[in-house]
């Protein structure tokens, strides 16, 4: 369910129950602080957290595109954190109802403004997100605003039709990663 008192754009679900769900069964990507449950989902504000009222567990469905997502925002520290140690987990998910964004354009049909989707202006993302909880999908796979890949964004509380389980876990090597043309 939505939070208390939220109110959903009629336009955004209108454009959701228009959508056919896909199911996923692949492996996923993560990266969390080291020691860290790779399973855990955050209830922190992010594009496709609804304000902090639905716990989201943010993967991609590439390896590089974790990386990318991470190193970005470790990229805006006024100095590369060094001393933060990170792991990347493969994990195998499946879910059975997940709203599926080919490409940033069609994000559109729900109204997000897709020349400013790499922004921090995650209302917009925020909103379609809450809606599709509201109607009980289990997650979005979306367009990554940091790479050519897709994440797999789940909603945590659906448990019931999910699965999620941690096939291998490795450090990340953030220096080796940014001499390989990352975010430097």
């Amino acid at each position: 369910m939505a939070s208390p008192g939220r109110v959903h754009d009629r336009a955004i679900l209108d454009a959701l129950e228009k959508m056919s769900p896909v199911s996923v069964d692949s492996s996923v990507w993560r990266i969390t602080r080291k020691g860290r449950d790779p399973i855990l989902g955050s209830l922190a504000n992010g594009r496709w957290s609804p304000g902090g009222t639905v716990e989201v567990l943010y993967t991609s469905l590439e390896r590089d595109g974790a990386l990318a997502e991470i190193g970005f925002r470790l990229s805006l520290e006024p100095v590369w954190p060094s001393r933060i140690a990170h792991e990347l987990h493969e994990i195998t998910a499946r879910t059975e109802s997940t709203l599926h964004f080919a490409d940033i354009p069609s994000l559109a049909s729900c109204g997000i403004d897709t020349a400013r989707y790499e922004s921090f202006n995650y209302e917009a993302t925020q909103a379609v997100a809450a809606a599709a909880h509201f109607l009980e999908y289990n997650g979005l796979l979306v367009p990554s605003a940091r790479h050519s890949s897709h994440n797999l964004v789940v909603f945590a509380d659906r448990v019931a039709a999910i699965s999620l389980v941690v096939k291998q876990t490795e450090a990340v090597d953030w220096p080796a990663w940014r001499r390989r043309g990352g975010i430097k």
